[in-house]
C-alpha cells in the first residue's frame, strides 16, 4: 500500500466526527496515560512494602470489588446528574485516593484505599460511553467505539514503559504522577465538554436504539435487569471477558510454570498491544458495516478458541501467536458490543444500561484470578486453556441466539433523527461545541 493510500485510509477512518468526541477521546488518553496503580501495584506492595503475594492479591481483589460496587451507582448517577458531572467527580475521586495511597504504610489502610481507588477510577466509564454515544451519529458509532479502544491501549502501551522507569526511581512519584494526569483529565472534561444527557422532553418525536423512547416511563435498575435480551448480553460479556482477563492472570501462572521468564511472558504478551495500536483503525474500517451477529459469533470462537490453542503451545513464538490470535478477537469484540450496547439501551437509561455493561467487566477481573488459580492447581494449565475454548463456543452460540431478530444495523438509521440527541440545556455555547460532523 503507498503513503498516499495509508494517508487516505487514516483520514477516512477519524473524519466526519464531533469536536466533541475528539475531546473526550483526549481525556481518555490522557487518562490512561497515567495509568499506574493498575500496571504496579502487584510490585509495589512486595518489593517496596515488602508484603506476601497473598496480600497483594487481596488488594488486587479488593480494588476490583472497587469496581463492581461503582459500576452500577455510577450508571445511575450519568441519567440523573449528567455525563460531565459524573466524570468530574471521578477523576477528582481518583486523583485524590492515588495520591493517598502513595503515602498508606498500615496494611488495613492500604487496602482500604486501594478500594477507594477501584471505586473512583472506574465510576468515569458508564458516563464515558453513554457520552460518546450521545455524540456520535448511530453510523459512526462503532468506529467512534474502536477510536477510543484505541486511545486506551495507546496510553497505557505508553504508560507501562514510562511508568518502568518511574517506578525505579520511585513508586511515590508514580503515584503523584497518575494523580496529575488524572487531574488534567478533569481539566479536558470541565473545560472543553458540554453536558450530552438528553432533555426529558428529547424522545417526544423519535425512538432509542432498542426501542424505547427517550420521553417513555422512567428507567431504572429493575428496568435494566427485567431486559432480557440486554441481560443476556451482559452475560455473554462476562464470559467473553472471563476469556480476556487469562492473557493477565492464566498466561503469566503457566508460562512460569513451563520454565519460561517474566521477560519472555512480556515478550509474547506485547503482542496485544502492537497489535491493537497497529490494526485497531483499520480492521474497524473493514468490520463496521457488517453483520454484528456473525462478528460477535467469531470474536467469541477466536477468543476462546485462541486460548485454547495455548496448551499445545511450546516455544516462545508459539505462545506469541496465541496471543495473535485472541487479541483479534478483542480487536473485533470490543467496538462491535459496545455498539449493541448502545443499540438495546433507552436513551435515556444510557448511564444505568452502560454501568449494568461496566460491572461485567468488573466481575469478571474479580473472579478470573481466581478461577485461573484453582483450575491451575487442582487440574493444570491445560484444563485451564479447555475451559476457554468451552466458554468462547458457549459465549458464540449465545450471541447466535441472541440476536436472531435484531434488527440490521441499517434499520437503526430511523434513530438519526433523535441521535446524535440534543443535550439538555447548560452553560452557554455547550450545544455548539457538541455539534454533529
Amino acid at each position: 500500500m503507498s503513503a498516499g493510500s495509508l494517508i487516505r485510509a487514516a483520514r477516512e477512518s477519524v473524519e466526519g466526527l464531533p469536536r466533541a468526541f475528539w475531546w473526550l477521546w483526549a481525556s481518555t488518553l490522557v487518562n490512561r496515560l497515567g495509568a499506574f496503580v493498575a500496571t504496579f501495584m502487584a510490585l509495589y506492595l512486595t518489593l517496596e512494602r515488602g508484603y506476601s503475594a497473598s496480600f497483594a492479591g487481596l488488594v488486587a481483589a479488593l480494588h476490583g470489588l472497587g469496581g463492581v460496587v461503582s459500576s452500577l451507582a455510577a450508571g445511575v448517577m450519568t441519567d440523573r446528574l449528567g455525563r460531565r458531572p459524573t466524570m468530574l467527580a471521578a477523576n477528582l475521586a481518583t486523583a485524590g485516593s492515588v495520591a493517598l495511597l502513595g503515602f498508606m504504610e498500615h496494611p488495613a489502610a492500604i487496602a482500604a484505599v486501594a478500594m477507594m481507588v477501584g471505586m473512583a477510577s472506574n465510576a468515569s466509564r458508564p458516563a464515558v460511553s453513554a457520552m460518546l454515544a450521545d455524540i456520535v451519529p448511530p453510523e459512526d458509532r462503532v468506529r467512534a467505539f474502536a477510536l477510543n479502544y484505541w486511545a486506551i491501549n495507546l496510553g497505557f502501551a505508553i504508560s507501562s514503559v514510562a511508568a518502568g522507569f518511574v517506578a525505579e526511581y520511585s513508586y511515590l512519584a508514580g503515584f503523584l504522577g497518575e494523580a496529575a494526569l488524572t487531574l488534567v483529565c478533569a481539566v479536558l472534561v470541565y473545560v472543553k465538554l458540554p453536558e450530552s444527557r438528553p432533555a426529558a422532553e428529547a424522545g417526544a418525536g423519535g425512538g432509542a436504539a432498542g426501542g424505547a423512547g427517550a420521553a417513555g416511563p422512567e428507567v431504572s435498575l429493575g428496568t435494566v435487569l427485567r431486559d432480557g435480551r440486554f441481560m443476556g448480553v451482559v452475560g455473554l460479556s462476562f464470559l467473553i471477558s472471563m476469556i480476556f482477563m487469562q492473557g493477565s492472570v492464566g498466561l503469566p501462572v503457566a508460562m512460569g510454570a513451563a520454565g519460561f521468564t517474566p521477560g519472555e511472558y512480556g515478550l509474547a504478551i506485547c503482542v496485544n498491544g502492537v497489535m491493537i495500536v497497529l490494526l485497531q483503525i483499520p480492521v474497524t474500517r473493514f468490520i463496521e458495516h457488517r453483520d454484528p451477529r456473525r462478528l460477535l459469533v467469531l470474536s467469541a470462537l477466536l477468543a476462546g478458541w485462541g486460548f485454547a490453542l495455548t496448551a499445545f503451545a511450546g516455544p516462545l513464538w508459539a505462545y506469541a501467536l496465541t496471543v495473535a490470535v485472541w487479541t483479534l478477537a478483542e480487536i473485533v469484540n470490543s467496538p462491535t458490543q459496545m455498539e449493541l450496547v448502545v443499540r438495546l439501551s433507552p436513551v435515556q437509561g444510557r448511564g444505568r444500561y452502560q454501568g449494568m455493561y461496566t460491572m461485567s467487566w468488573s466481575v469478571a477481573a474479580l473472579v478470573a484470578p481466581l478461577m485461573a488459580g484453582y483450575v491451575v492447581d487442582e487440574f493444570g494449565a491445560a484444563w485451564l486453556w479447555g475451559s476457554a475454548g468451552v466458554l468462547g463456543t458457549v459465549a458464540a452460540g449465545g450471541y447466535w441466539l441472541l440476536m436472531r431478530r435484531l434488527p440490521a444495523r441499517g434499520a437503526a438509521a430511523a434513530e438519526s433523527a433523535a441521535a446524535p440527541v440534543k443535550p439538555a440545556p447548560a452553560r452557554a455555547g455547550a450545544a455548539a461545541a457538541a455539534a454533529d460532523a
